[in-house]
């Protein structure tokens, strides 16, 4: 090939490149614009602490506006675990610059803005920028990785049995909230089903799709919905179209697109059956726009409110250093909150607990940054591996991150196991090498070239 033909090349891929780039950067921008009005549209339930006063509405635009430009970390960096978690944080930031200057508490709201801006921009250079491999000193063999897959189908169906035995109740979703007060198991079997759902059912789909396996992949979705009537969440309900979701999405656009329209796409349809069908489709706009994307952004608001008159827990709330600190709360963060603003036990992010709640506004940012080099060590444990790949195995985790503190996550949850699994997954079985002949098992290089690696 001559010096002009590579020339050629590069130029066309260059320019490639950058509509990409603006293809994207206005997919985030339309993101943007909907969550605003999305919040807009929050402020109608007058039971939650969501207000909107027309003549703040200048504040709240010009906050939007400068909080908008860090969006285009995402547009230049490559996709990677903390891509997908730091773009649903994003999105939790803005929506709390937003309502920030809407909120009816009494604490220092310019401080507080500037601090939760400034901890999103922190956990973003890390979550986004460390993506360096670490060396895989051990993978699974191809056999084991079947034995691995079979054990995760045998456990999750046993733990499913196992919480069966607590509680098994189909209920509508108006009644989940009150029946699910009452449940009740032992804290083992808690942890089990929430990192069988939350990870090992998940990164069990993502193999069988990467294995063409998709009897395989409809069986680890069913056992998923299995634990809806146990565990009597929204989450367990919808795990298993969220991941055909992002496996369809994923096939069709790249996985940056797909992080982008896993969330516009569920807001923009519960902003059009809204407007145009009422409240008709007052339950999905609450469950999807309201509780998915308001309420964590809304927790960062009551979170500052509530330790700016009360003292911090200096990370006291972590199980395991309530035994050995001294803390001013008895009772877990999510039933405070649940005693003084009578909204239900619910807990809040990373920026919130590790943050506001630990050291306060000032220091949040250096907290909030240890975070993200957390989610980066997610990155690098998983670098090498199809970003398709990651994206599914690692689904459900950005909306839990959403709502629960980061040390939850990654103990309770799972999150910690599946970046070892993420590790210890032979990349000769997803990710196969130019030598012909080096993958074996059928239908991994269709997995692979069905998403794209950007």
């Amino acid at each position: 090939m001559t010096e002009a033909s590579n020339r050629i090349i590069v130029a066309t891929d260059g320019k490639q490149q950058s509509r990409q780039r603006i293809g994207l950067a206005l997919l985030i921008f339309f993101h943007i614009i909907l969550c605003c009005v999305s919040l807009r549209f929050s402020s109608y339930y007058r039971d939650s602490y969501i207000l909107y006063d027309a003549t703040r509405l200048h504040c709240a635009v010009a906050a939007v506006a400068a909080f908008a430009l860090i969006s285009t970390l995402f547009v230049f960096a490559r996709f990677s675990f903390g891509y997908f978690v730091g773009f649903y944080f994003y999105t939790m930031i803005l929506g709390y610059l937003w309502l920030n200057c809407f909120s009816q508490f009494n604490y220092n709201h310019t401080i507080a803005g500037a601090s939760a801006a400034v901890s999103a921009i922190v956990f973003l250079l890390g979550a986004l920028q460390i993506t360096s491999p670490i060396r895989q000193l051990y993978a699974l063999s191809e056999l084991a990785i079947e034995r691995l897959l079979t054990l995760i189908m045998l456990f999750a169906a046993a733990t499913a049995v196992v919480g069966a035995v607590y509680n098994f109740r189909l209920v509508s979703i108006e009644n989940m909230s009150n029946l699910r007060k009452e449940l009740q198991f032992p804290t083992i079997v808690n942890y089990l089903m929430a990192a069988t759902t939350s990870v090992l059912l998940p990164y069990a789909f993502a193999c069988f799709l990467a294995l063409k396996r998709p009897w395989h992949a409809c069986a680890a979705l069913l056992v998923s919905l299995s634990f809806y009537p146990i565990l009597v969440s929204k989450l367990a309900l919808f795990t298993p179209a969220w991941l055909i979701t992002l496996a369809i999405l994923s096939k069709i656009f790249d996985t940056r697109w797909t992080t982008v329209l896993s969330l516009l796409l569920p807001i923009l349809v519960g902003l059009i059956l809204i407007v145009a069908v009422g409240e008709d489709t007052r339950q999905y706009f609450y469950i999807v726009n309201f509780r998915m994307i308001t309420v964590p952004s809304s927790a960062m608001d009551i979170y500052n409110e509530f330790f700016a008159r009360h003292d911090l827990t200096y990370f006291c709330q972590l199980r395991m250093l309530k035994p050995f600190v001294s803390c001013p709360y008895e009772h877990q963060l999510s039933i405070e909150m649940e005693n003084n603003y009578a909204l239900g036990a619910f807990n809040a992010s990373l920026f919130a607990t590790e943050g506001i709640a630990s050291v306060g506004v000032l220091l949040a940012p250096v907290s909030v940054f240890v975070c993200g080099l957390v989610i980066a060590l997610g990155n690098r444990l998983s670098a090498g591996l199809p970003p398709r790949f990651i994206l599914i195995s690692g689904a459900i985790l950005p909306q839990i991150l959403l709502n629960v503190p980061l040390s939850t996550v990654l103990l309770t949850y799972g999150m910690g196991l599946l970046f070892l699994l993420w590790y210890i997954t032979p990349r000769s079985l997803v990710l196969p090498s130019a030598a012909p002949g080096n993958c074996s098992l059928p239908g991994v290089r269709s997995f692979v070239l069905g998403g794209s690696h950007r």
